[in-house]
């Protein structure tokens, strides 16, 4: 197990043992090195829909709420007043500083809902996700680059209400990716050029976050890039995927939705096929998703692998259950990877907390909660972290 946050010039003060320890994975160059913002779900739905400049229906078809305005209540109630009607970058709050602060050459989301104002919701689904187009802005403030979209509740308003979430997003010039028109769309990458280099991020939708099978996209059929099994078959699948579109010197990521949403465990199949990308795709970053909490971090072959980022921003704020997982405490993740060879050289991360719909700095007795957690359960992994100046770094 080895540090890779370097401090200054304090490696040369320590012991030629502890500096070569140090010094094991250093930057070549700032000019190789490429920084990313990642981050779990982001549901700009429901209750915040209804704080920001323009709303869709507030009416909901869920089996206890019938009024999205409800959860702004559930909120008010636990953590004190939301503004009736804030601005674009309100909810992310301290988030915008800490995003100037870091400075990271792109900036990469789960985006868990549809943006349309179309009124009609898949049938028997229990929850439905959508966001005004308007408010699209909300992501502008924020400069997000790129969605990844296959995931659970991108067609919760039916396959009409994705064709307007894939309008919304091309008129706004944000990329994404994991949905498209049909098959082959729904399967292309989006392309990301940074002054370090090319950025190539595929989108996977797995059923075992509960999307539906009818949402997969086929030849002549809008849906999403379904991910059928985490199998051999797959690997190799994906291999050719990226073949397709890779040229010398691209980052590669691999973003999948998949798991289910409360727990820590990660199955050997999910650790399996995870190393099979990287070892045979060639895959740089596995950015997985769906749980709503953080979960255990692992490093193979100097490779990154998020097996659940957690949530970044919801309105399940006031809401009872699961308390045990800390949901209102989430993490921006900012990895640093040498842009020409894909290895992660640093990992730096936030603490922060969703108080009052918006994105607050994690109180320290917070921050050292998730570290403990991410400590217990990278263990098995072969990962810790450490705080230092509010930030947590990863050990591996």
């Amino acid at each position: 197990m080895f540090s890779i946050f370097l401090k200054g010039m304090m490696a040369f003060s320590c012991s030629s043992q502890n500096q070569q320890e140090t010094m094991r994975h250093p930057p070549e160059s700032p000019d190789s090195t490429v920084k990313l913002f990642l981050c779990g779900d982001v549901m700009t739905a429901r209750g915040i829909d209804q704080i920001l400049p323009h709303s869709v229906n507030p009416v909901l078809y869920e089996s206890y709420v019938k009024d999205a305005r409800q959860y702004v209540t559930l909120a008010e109630r636990k953590s004190g007043p939301v503004p009736a009607e804030v601005d674009y970058a309100y909810i992310w709050g301290e988030a915008m500083e800490v995003w100037e602060k870091n400075a990271p050459d792109l900036r990469l989301i789960n985006l868990e809902t549809s943006i349309t104002t179309n009124s009609e919701p898949w049938p028997g689904k229990g929850i439905h996700y959508r966001m005004h187009p308007k408010n699209v802005k909300v992501l502008q403030a924020a400069r997000i680059d790129h969605c990844s979209l296959g995931n659970n509740h991108v067609i919760d308003w039916s396959r009409p209400g994705l064709t307007e979430t894939m309008e919304t997003l091309e008129t706004a010039d944000i990329k994404f990716s994991g949905v498209g028109e049909n098959e082959r769309s729904a399967a292309r990458p989006s392309v990301l050029t940074t002054e370090k280099g090319r950025v190539l991020v595929f989108s996977y939708g797995s059923p075992t976050s509960g999307i539906p099978e009818q949402w997969a996209a086929e030849s002549s059929l809008s849906g999403v890039n379904f991910l059928e099994d985490l199998d051999e078959q797959s690997v190799e699948d994906i291999k050719e995927q990226i073949a397709t579109y890779r040229k010398e010197g691209d980052v590669v990521i691999f973003s999948i939705h998949w798991g289910g949403n409360w727990g820590y465990d990660v199955s050997d199949r999910q650790r399996n096929f995870a190393k099979m990308l990287i070892d045979e795709a060639g895959v740089d970053i596995i950015y997985g998703h769906s749980s709503h909490h953080p979960m255990g971090i692992e490093v193979y072959k100097d490779r990154l692998i998020l097996y659940g980022a957690g949530d970044f921003i919801n309105d399940y704020e006031g809401i009872g259950g699961h308390q045990e997982y800390r949901g209102e405490l989430t993490l921006m993740y900012f990895p640093q990877l040498n842009s020409k060879t894909g290895k992660l050289e640093a990992l730096k991360i936030i603490p922060m907390e969703v108080s009052q719909l918006q994105l607050q700095s994690a109180e320290s007795d917070d921050a050292m909660w998730i570290r403990d957690i991410l400590n217990r359960e990278g263990k098995k992994f072969g990962t810790s972290v450490n705080i230092e100046n509010g930030a947590l770094w990863l050990h591996w």
